[in-house]
């Protein structure tokens, strides 16, 4: 009973102070909201009207690059951002202690829109504008962002583009995998590949394909070398990567691991077959699942969207093969009907047509009524494609601070 009678007498006079300063203090005094403006006041969100500084990009932990796609600025590459300028970016992101986000654009009208917008931070291309603040290798920054203005004249030196065109060759060079290079095929006469087949045969039920087909495939990804990897994380027979092994059940631990690689890579393999069930032939299927192994579903629907638009029939792997290799140029790549821009289609291709033969030489069951199709159906009547998905993530959150 006293204790309740001390608490309702400790409220009683904390009520009385409160009034008596509301009554007989500072007229003039104001309140304040938890996020620090005046009670009755407007809030403006200051991440929309002002720059980030460096210190802000710090704290908030990433920097925005805005870009349009190409070869010299950014594209995909096995899942790994690509391109002179990205990589050029993701330097100076690394000196600021930050992680680069890359929101890609149709053109420098639109870059320009979102840097004064402070809906990205970089224009990581050659611009010339004069309202903005050039640095760098031609990049534009806004001209109130002093402070990140200073750091990149600091950081820049006429050197590194250069330094970084001979870096990102040498991780072109041969897919940029280190590997041991096995022979192609062990004993012919006995049928015998390679020292995995046991593995090729158990696992390539899983995608309803010819055992031969996945050691053609195994053979052009690693050589045979259970120990592969690329500078990309690509690792094992199968060059499967961490994050594509995650999603298929294949903890990292055993990423290297002969069985368990080819059994996700045949999962894979499985889910690429049925991504593309709108295509009636299997020899055509198994082309487009291959391209998309190595290039990416998404831009392999860009060249079957291509193909389409140009009267070539989209679901015939003769056809959109062109336009795969033609990705590597502008006027196609920066069509409206392309959703991922740029692509390395020179080795997309490569890649399935060595595929291809190499199965043929290890004697494989090809299916026969369509081997070596090279007529023209017409216009397909398969539904719109689906081209759904973005490659890379864009930055285009209404509240740049929001969470992830």
């Amino acid at each position: 009973m006293v204790r309740i009678l001390n608490i309702a007498k400790n409220t009683f006079f904390t009520l009385l102070i409160c009034l008596m300063t509301a009554c007989f203090g500072d007229k003039e005094q104001k309140e304040y909201t938890p996020w620090g403006t005046v009670v009755g006041e407007e809030y403006t969100d200051s991440a929309d009207t002002e720059t980030l500084s460096v210190g802000d990009l710090q704290s908030q932990g990433e920097m925005i690059m805005l870009t349009i796609s190409g070869p010299e600025t950014y594209y995909d590459y096995h899942g790994q951002g690509m391109g002179l300028h990205f990589l050029l970016c993701e330097k100076l992101a690394q000196r600021i202690g930050v992680k680069l986000r890359v929101d890609l654009c149709k053109d420098t009208l639109e870059m320009k829109k979102k840097l004064l917008n402070n809906e990205g931070d970089i224009i990581a291309c050659p611009v010339n504008d004069k309202d903005l603040f050039e640095c760098g290798p031609k990049w534009a920054v806004n001209k109130e962002n002093v402070s990140l203005q200073n750091e990149i004249k600091a950081w820049y030196k006429p050197n590194m583009l250069q330094e970084i065109k001979k870096y990102q060759q040498n991780l072109l060079a041969n897919g940029g995998v280190t590997r041991k290079v096995y022979a192609p095929i062990i004993n012919r006469e006995k049928g015998l590949i390679s020292r995995w087949d046991h593995l090729f045969k158990k696992y390539s039920s899983i995608p309803r394909l010819d055992w031969k087909l996945m050691a053609a495939q195994c053979y052009q990804e690693s050589c045979f070398d259970p120990k592969a990897r690329s500078w990309a994380g690509a690792c094992g027979l199968m060059q499967i990567m961490p994050s594509t092994g995650a999603l298929l059940g294949l903890e990292k631990n055993d990423i290297y691991n002969p069985e368990r690689n080819v059994s996700a890579a045949a999962r894979y393999m499985a889910q690429l077959m049925k991504e593309f069930d709108d295509i009636d032939s299997q020899y055509d299927r198994i082309c487009f699942a291959l391209a998309s192994y190595n290039g990416g579903k998404y831009h392999v629907r860009d060249a079957m969207a291509l193909a389409r638009k140009n009267n070539q029939n989209p679901n015939r792997w003769a056809h959109v093969s062109a336009y795969i290799l033609k990705l590597a140029q502008p006027q196609y790549y920066n069509d409206p009907v392309v959703k991922y821009g740029y692509m390395r289609g020179t080795e997309t291709h490569d890649y399935v047509e060595r595929i291809m033969n190499r199965w043929r030489e290890y004697g494989g069951k090809i299916p026969r009524t369509v081997q070596g199709y090279s007529g023209y159906d017409g216009p397909s009547t398969q539904p719109t494609i689906n081209t759904s998905g973005a490659v890379p993530r864009p930055a285009k959150k209404k509240h740049r601070f929001s969470e992830q």
